[in-house]
Formats: structure tokens, C-alpha cells, sequence
């Protein structure tokens, strides 16, 4: 009764609850239908959903997006960030307010790690994801920026 009551989220709308992702289908009163990406049909309880997390992605008209780029350790930083952001500006779906932010992420074991964030409309969230994915690593390839791998470095002892 409470999911019918507070109507945390409606049919169309795409959520995430109890380990499922999957597009509301139906709302009966004892389970919500919903149905993944992958067209299998899911019943969740409505006692799980009602005591539980639920995560509407649909609520929302705008999603932040971010990717997490590793780099070789010797890469020039200032040439990363100026691609990285260039590529951002290319793609018209990227909203210009909030600005895209691009930063040195963090030091890792075997990268440099670059954090691209940017703020699309709801419905456009995977296709930049994909999207700017392919393009950063088409453009890195063409542009002899590396992409590390874990490296493990053995010394030899007396």
C-alpha cells in the first residue's frame, strides 16, 4: 500500500531496487512488474520496495554522466585534459550549464586517473556514455596517448 500511497515512482519510469534495474511495466498491489533491458519480466514485491531503496532514474529531466580515464604515468596531463575536453564540447547533448569538468582524478597503482563529469538530458544519459567512451579511446589511440595496464615489478634480492 505505501508504493500505491506515496507513488515513489510510476509506470515508464526506469528504477532500481532489490538488485533489479528494469523499466515499470505494471503496479499491482502486491508486486510491481518491471522489465530489464534485456526483455526478461521481473515481479518485485511491493513489501521489498516499499522497506527497501528505490532509485528512479526517471524523476530526474537531468543526469550527471562520468567516465574515469586511466592514463600512463609520464603522459602529458594539460594535452589529456585539453582533448578530454574537447571531445566533451563536440557532442551537442552535453549540457553547457553545468559546465564539464575534467580534473586529475587520482594516482593509482599503474595510472594516472583522469574524471570527466557532464550533465545530459535523462534520456540521452547512455548514449553519450557510449558514445564518449568510444570517442576517448578512438582519440587517445590516434593520438599516442597509452592506456595502461596493471604492472607488477619484481626485484631480485642478494
Amino acid at each position: 500500500m505505501i508504493v500505491l500511497l506515496f507513488k515513489p515512482y510510476k509506470v515508464g519510469d526506469l528504477i532500481e531496487s532489490q538488485n533489479v534495474i528494469g523499466t515499470v511495466k505494471e503496479i499491482q498491489i502486491f508486486h510491481t512488474i518491471l522489465a530489464t533491458a534485456d526483455n526478461k519480466v521481473i515481479y518485485v514485491p511491493n513489501g521489498a520496495m516499499s522497506s527497501g531503496v528505490v532509485t528512479n532514474y526517471s524523476n530526474q529531466a537531468t543526469r550527471r554522466v562520468e567516465w574515469i580515464v586511466g592514463i600512463d604515468y609520464g603522459e602529458d596531463y594539460e594535452k589529456v585534459e585539453r582533448i578530454v575536453s574537447d571531445i566533451l564540447t563536440a557532442d551537442k547533448r552535453i549540457l553547457a550549464d553545468p559546465a564539464p569538468f575534467v580534473a586529475l582524478h587520482a594516482l593509482s597503482d599503474s595510472s594516472v586517473n583522469v574524471v570527466a563529469r557532464v550533465w545530459v538530458k535523462s534520456e540521452d544519459y547512455w548514449g553519450v556514455y557510449f558514445d564518449i567512451n568510444k570517442t576517448i579511446y578512438e582519440t587517445f589511440n590516434e593520438k599516442g596517448i597509452n592506456f595502461p595496464f596493471p604492472q607488477l615489478t619484481v626485484h631480485k634480492g642478494n
